[in-house]
């Protein structure tokens, strides 16, 4: 819960030396959490100490818990009450202790509904938990024996007082009449208090005392394709694109690339800008600076005196052409997602018309942006700080522009580049009239600036899952995210894009394309793929560099899917089997659940995945090159099992059944199979 914190707009008049304040104890305030009978801290899931709704989505199993503790060894419990966007109260649940002295508490939650949920926690005392544990000790023992059990009489007969339904009634007054019964022995007295009845009854209506409030807390629900789906990015002028002569494909061209993308199983299309294409400082091919009069440019370097962020590119066609592409799209079941891209070409109307958008260099020229070495002399950024109004509604009209034209997802480029508050204002008001509208921020940036963009608003995130490679980093980073930073961080774990060429897939053949696919369809619950990779394109534009060789950033790239099909030259019907297992298995659409597994070879990462009963466990190996072997010691409490049972485990991949135990040998082979993907459950 978040402290107050004084603020002053006075300055003072000699600030090297201010006025000595003196220290006055009677001023302190104990923070907001330690106040009440029984201490709360450490809740989550919260972002920003709960002044940001922390991230959920519908049917996500939400982690709660808390640090809560109490003086002496009195029992206590914990309850948390997750509330509906209307206010109305949806469950209340009781968090279990976890960890060994580390007064933890958790369970988890399940928001059926978008909309803006809450939760309290609720921190009590308890007294039964407190009877029975001393009377367990003491009444064996033959201390205060009838004392013990009239008062646990009297605590049955005050829980029964609280009871609506007459039939637990009668079994807790009929206990606490047990208790107290001359007649019968006491270990058959001491019995009734733990009747399983009983303990049910007092768990779902507990005893409480010093009830102490932390909340509420907020929680935002959004659609399930805010955390799980499927990405696909392509250049629509590519599809059906001719390069002799030169000539763009259209959305119309692109429409029948369609069906083989819904046949990957794939959920989103990601397009690249669609607008008109600058046509001073325009980049050639490979970034050249030379272009030919019928070279394309960079989609990115949006506008020209076609039109600008408004506008579509006419050798795409026309808006008509645009949204029968989309429409065609959701009758494969997919969502087009745009390209929000925030700067202008030099040509762009909004340079003669708002030059105050722009930064203007000594020498009156507006500056071009760069990120050193790399120069982008087609392309002006925006400056929000000369004219902030009139720039935030013209970005904010932009986007509802493409939400009437049946957009609902957004890839926003560089949004590190634009001041925080811009997102902060946009992304509250399009939630506040569109909830399921998203986005995605592409920030390949400094890890405060990629939170803070998801603690505003984004619903999900590119990563550094791009550069992770062996099983430390993967583990480390992959728990990061699967742990404090899924309550505001949705991760979007895309294996390549056309900026960024892995070295690993340059070097690593296609097993390593079908590792790195794995992987990111497996560790997360939405990744993507720009096209190409199917077919292993991996020749960088020179060695050192993540740059593709003839980069379809600055150049028509049409490709033979039919002769990669017929050849065998494609990784399309793996990419196929992960959608389709992802789809089948509520495990693999979740996140938190993450769990990584000893394997005794680093070369080979071991983990699993839960939820609805569903069990997924991957062992997936992370050399392209070589056969690797290892024993996976699977942490079988972790997953529910029963140490000493084995369990059932089939093989997504081949089809196999084995009977697997807490220690399993694993062979993989990359001209084979590059994992083993097992639904897991017992026999």
């Amino acid at each position: 819960m978040a402290r107050s914190r004084r603020t002053s707009s006075a300055i003072p008049a000699n600030p090297s030396a201010p006025t000595p304040i003196a220290w006055q104890p009677q001023t302190l305030v104990p923070p907001p959490e330690l106040n009440g009978r029984f201490p709360l801290t450490n809740v989550s899931p919260a972002s920003l100490g709960g002044r940001r709704p922390a991230a959920a989505v519908v049917g996500e199993s939400v982690p709660v818990s808390a640090t809560a503790f109490r003086e002496g060894h009195d029992a206590m419990g914990v309850t948390v009450l997750l509330h509906r966007p209307d206010g109305t109260l949806a469950s209340a649940t009781r968090l279990s202790p976890v960890g060994d002295g580390l007064d933890r508490w958790a369970t988890s939650v399940r928001p059926d509904s978008v909309g803006d949920w809450s939760f309290t926690l609720e921190a009590w005392g308890s007294p039964w938990d407190t009877w029975e544990h001393r009377a367990s000790i003491k009444v064996p023992a033959g201390v205060d024996v009838e004392l013990e059990l009239l008062e646990g009489s009297l605590l049955l007969k005050q829980a029964a007082a609280t009871l609506s339904d007459e039939e637990d009634q009668a079994t807790l007054l009929a206990a606490a009449s047990t208790l107290t019964s001359d007649a019968l022995p006491v270990p058959v007295r001491l019995a009734a208090s733990t009747d399983p009845a009983v303990e049910r009854i007092l768990h779902e209506h507990p005893l409480r005392e010093g009830v102490t409030s932390s909340g509420p807390w907020p929680l935002r629900v959004q659609r399930r394709r805010a955390l799980v789906g499927s990405w696909y990015e392509f250049f629509p002028r590519s599809e059906g694109a001719s390069l002799t002569p030169l000539k763009s494909g259209t959305f119309a061209t692109a429409a029948d690339r369609l069906p083989a993308i819904a046949a990957m199983g794939f959920d989103i299309v990601y397009l690249p800008p669609i607008h008109p294409i600058g046509e001073m400082n325009r980049k050639g091919p490979n970034n050249t600076l030379t272009p030919g009069p019928k070279d394309p440019g960079s989609p990115w370097a949006i506008g020209s005196s076609a039109g600008g962020h408004d506008a579509v590119h006419p050798d795409l066609g026309t808006f008509a052409d645009f949204e029968a592409f989309v429409t065609r799209a959701g009758e494969l079941g997919m969502e087009i997602a745009l390209d929000l891209a925030l700067q202008a070409a030099p040509d762009h109307p909004w340079v003669a018309a708002h030059p105050e958008w722009f930064t203007t260099r000594a020498d009156g020229t507006i500056a071009y942006a760069e990120n050193p070495p790399k120069k982008y002399q087609d392309i002006y950024p925006l400056n929000f700080d000369n004219d902030p109004e009139g720039l935030y509604a013209e970005v904010e009209r932009i986007v509802r522009f493409w939400m009437d034209r049946g957009v609902r997802v957004f890839r926003v480029d560089n949004p590190h580049t634009k001041p925080l508050w811009v997102w902060d204002r946009l992304l509250t008001s399009i939630y506040t009239t569109d909830p399921d509208v998203l986005f995605l921020a592409e920030a390949f940036t400094r890890p405060p600036m990629m939170k803070a963009l998801a603690q505003v608003g984004y619903q999900q995130s590119y990563t550094y899952f791009t550069w992770r490679n062996t099983a430390d980093e993967i583990r480390a980073y992959a728990t990061e995210l699967a742990g404090p930073a899924a309550a505001y961080m949705r991760p979007n774990f895309f294996v390549n894009t056309p900026d960024i060429l892995p070295e690993y897939l340059q070097h690593s053949g296609p097993a390593g394309f079908a590792i790195r696919a794995t992987l990111a369809a497996t560790l997360s619950p939405t990744y993507g793929v720009y096209s190409g990779y199917e077919l292993y394109e991996h020749v960088a534009v020179r060695p050192g560099s993540e740059e593709y060789l003839d980069s379809e950033k600055y150049q028509y790239r049409p490709r033979d899917w039919e002769l990669a099909r017929r050849q065998g030259r494609t990784l399309a019907p793996y990419l196929a089997q992960l959608n389709a297992w992802r789809r089948d298995h509520p495990a693999l659409q979740d996140l938190r659940s993450l769990r990584f597994h000893h394997s005794d070879n680093p070369q080979v990462l071991a983990y699993s995945k839960a939820d609805h009963g569903d069990l997924v466990l991957v062992v997936c190996t992370l050399d392209p090159r070589r056969e690797q072997e290892t024993t996976v010691r699977w942490d079988l409490e972790a997953l529910g099992l029963p140490a000493s049972e084995r369990f059932i485990a089939h093989d997504l991949v081949t089809g196999a059944m084995w009977a697997w135990g807490a220690d399993t040998y694993i062979r993989l082979s990359p001209w084979e199979h590059v994992a083993h993907i097992i639904h897991a459950r017992r026999p």
